[in-house]
C-alpha cells in the first residue's frame, strides 16, 4: 500500500502542473454542415439534449479538461446532471455513491479506483472532485473484467450460465458486418486476425450493451438529469454506446463529442455517422 501511495503522489507532483495547464478547446468541428464554431456554440446545443457521449484517448489530458469542462458547464447552468463512466463497474456503485456523498476519504477512495481503472489518478482526478464537491450522481457502466477478457479469449459463447449473469438482463452478441468494420476503424491499432478479431468484436458489443443498458435504466428513473458519458472513443462514437441505447429516441435525444485521433479520426474523414461535434485544438 506504501509502495502504490508513493507511485500516486509522484505521478500527481509530475502530471498536476499539465493537467491545470492545459485550456479546453477553443474550436470544434460541426460536423452536419462541416462548420467550425466555438466551444460555447457547442454547449448552447449539448445542453438540449439527454445524453452527451463524449470520447477520449485514455492518457491524453486535454481529453479530460474538455470532458469537465463540459460537465461544468452543463451543471452550472442549473441541469440536473449525471455522470456516466467506463472507468468505473457497476458492480461498485455504492462507492461511487459513497465518493460524491463525502463519506470516503481520497486514501480510502484511491484502491477502489485502481481495482477499477489502471489509468494514473491525476489524469482524472479533478473530474471526480468536481463530482463530489457538487455531489453529482455517478454511475459505473463497466462490466467485469474477467467477463471481457473471456469474452475476448474465447467468443460470448465461452460464458457459462453463471457468468452471463454477471451481465445486465438480456444482453445478447450479434455481431455483423457493418459493426466489425466498425471495429476495425475504431481500434486500428489492434489485430485484426479472423477468429480472434470476431472474438474481439463480441466484446466490444457486450460491452457496449451493456454500457447502454445501464445509461438506459438511469435514465428511465431519472428522466429530468442530462447524462454525460465518459468512455474511450471505440464507445463514444454513434456506432458504439449510443447505438445500442434503448429508449425513445424522440424523448432522449444524444450528442456525440470525440476528439481528433491523427490517421483515424479528423475533419476529413469523420462523418455524421461518427460522431456530432469533432473537437479541433
Amino acid at each position: 500500500m506504501k509502495k502504490i501511495l508513493f507511485f500516486t503522489t509522484m505521478l500527481i507532483l509530475l502530471l498536476s502542473a499539465s493537467v491545470r495547464s492545459d485550456r479546453p478547446v477553443q474550436r470544434v468541428l460541426r460536423v452536419s454542415d462541416g462548420k467550425v464554431i466555438t466551444f460555447n456554440e457547442m454547449l448552447d446545443d449539448l445542453m438540449k439534449v439527454s445524453i452527451v457521449y463524449v470520447g477520449e484517448i485514455h492518457d491524453i489530458p486535454a481529453h479530460h479538461l474538455n470532458q469537465l469542462e463540459i460537465i461544468s458547464a452543463v451543471h452550472e447552468a442549473d441541469h440536473p446532471m449525471a455522470i456516466g463512466l467506463e472507468m468505473f463497474r457497476a458492480e461498485n456503485q455504492n462507492v461511487l455513491d459513497l465518493w460524491v456523498k463525502g463519506k470516503l476519504s481520497l486514501d480510502q477512495f484511491l484502491p477502489a479506483y485502481y481495482s477499477n481503472w489502471t489509468m494514473p489518478w491525476p489524469l482524472y482526478r479533478d473530474i471526480f472532485l468536481y463530482a463530489r464537491e457538487h455531489e453529482l450522481a455517478t454511475l459505473g457502466l463497466n462490466i467485469p473484467d474477467t467477463i471481457s477478457k473471456k469474452i475476448r479469449e474465447n467468443g460470448f459463447g465461452s460464458l457459462t450460465a453463471e457468468e452471463k449473469k454477471q451481465l445486465p438482463p438480456g444482453i445478447s452478441c450479434n455481431v455483423d458486418p457493418t459493426y466489425m468494420e466498425f471495429i476495425r476503424r475504431a481500434y486500428a491499432g489492434h489485430s485484426h486476425r479472423d477468429k480472434g478479431f470476431v472474438n474481439f468484436c463480441e466484446a466490444q458489443m457486450v460491452w457496449d450493451k451493456s454500457m447502454a443498458w445501464y445509461v438506459a435504466q438511469f435514465l428511465r428513473k431519472n428522466p429530468d438529469k442530462t447524462m454525460i458519458v465518459l468512455a474511450g472513443i471505440g464507445h463514444a462514437w454513434k456506432r458504439g454506446i449510443s447505438e445500442q441505447v434503448e429508449l425513445d429516441p424522440k424523448k432522449y435525444t444524444s450528442r456525440v463529442v470525440l476528439p481528433i485521433v491523427p490517421d483515424q479520426l479528423d475533419r476529413w474523414t469523420v462523418t455524421n455517422a461518427d460522431a456530432d461535434y469533432l473537437l479541433l485544438d
